[in-house]
């Protein structure tokens, strides 16, 4: 049984107060693009998982992998013992600020669920997720869809038409909880204090019209600062897409992954030309696409 699972760019991630519970309230705009992992479920007594691919040395094969989580956790609802052979082939960046891991996690769920022939309500696949991370219902949705609460509670936003991405990606990755910490202290040393987020009506719209220079212009993502703190040299990746003409830039999430948006897909090409020079590698997608489905 194998499932294919879209990466996200954030279009608009604004971040709230620290609550009580160490998550922050967010209003989070995920946007699913058409770069995909593959999660495959083979039957075997025990829950192994193996990967292949693209960065797949940095991927967790323990406990603290989310696909393996996310096996256990669909098991332990089940109410009985499960086994599986789970084979994730990356594209996604890992630790990139494209979700991969939470990506993997929504495709094991469909896997196993069909795999184990529970054939669970999405719903319940839903609550699952929810418990697992903040990205992960949105992985098994796609489309574009603003996100609540730590990100998990999700609406869908409607959209017109096709948009067009560049991503730029780095060499290794950045660590979530150190970005918002990091968001944290530079907002404390600024003497700022967070306001609870709302959706960019701006933002809302151009999806709604399919207006490409409009969403360039509203997209937004508070923990870029952070995100530069840590990675100085994301500040000149950005730049080159700015230079050559990008709708709109941003790094995408908690990074370092950065995200240009295009007129064109002959657009995207001349921009992915642009930023190999200020990157590890540069990969060209389009958004929305569906969420994590059996193939």
């Amino acid at each position: 049984m194998t499932v294919r699972v879209p990466g996200k760019v954030n279009l608009q991630l604004s971040v709230g107060p620290l609550r009580d519970d160490g998550y922050h309230d967010l209003v989070n705009v995920f946007h699913a693009v058409s770069l995909f992992d593959e999660v495959s479920a083979v039957e075997s007594e025990t829950l192994t998982v193996r990967v292949e691919g693209d960065s797949a040395g940095l991927v967790p094969l323990d406990g603290d992998n989310l696909a393996i989580r996310a096996a256990r956790a669909l098991a332990a609802r089940a109410g009985r013992p499960y086994g599986a052979e789970l084979v994730i082939r990356k594209s996604i960046p890992v630790a990139g600020g494209m979700a991969g891991g939470s990506a993997d996690a929504a495709a094991a769920l469909v896997a196993c669920d069909r795999l184990w022939g529970l054939g669970l309500p999405q719903r319940d696949l839903l609550d699952i997720a929810a418990d697992l991370g903040s990205d992960v219902p949105f992985a098994l949705l796609g489309g574009t869809a603003v996100g609540t609460g730590r990100g998990e509670m999700l609406t869908p936003l409607p959209v017109q038409g096709t948009f067009f991405w560049v991503f730029a990606l780095a060499d290794g990755g950045l660590s979530t909880p150190q970005v918002y910490g990091e968001c944290d202290r530079l907002r404390e040393a600024a003497g700022e204090r967070a306001c609870w987020p709302a959706l960019s009506g701006q933002l809302a719209a151009a999806l709604r019209d399919g207006d490409a220079p409009g969403l360039g212009k509203a997209l937004v993502n508070d923990l870029q600062p952070a995100a530069i703190m840590l990675r100085r040299s994301l500040a000149r990746t950005l730049q080159v897409g700015r230079d050559r003409g990008a709708l709109g830039v941003l790094v995408s999430g908690s990074g370092p992954t950065c995200a240009f948006l295009a007129e064109s897909a002959e657009h995207a090409l001349d921009l992915s030309v642009a930023l190999r020079s200020a990157c590890r590698a540069v990969v060209n997608a389009y958004g929305p696409v569906p969420g994590a489905v059996v193939v």
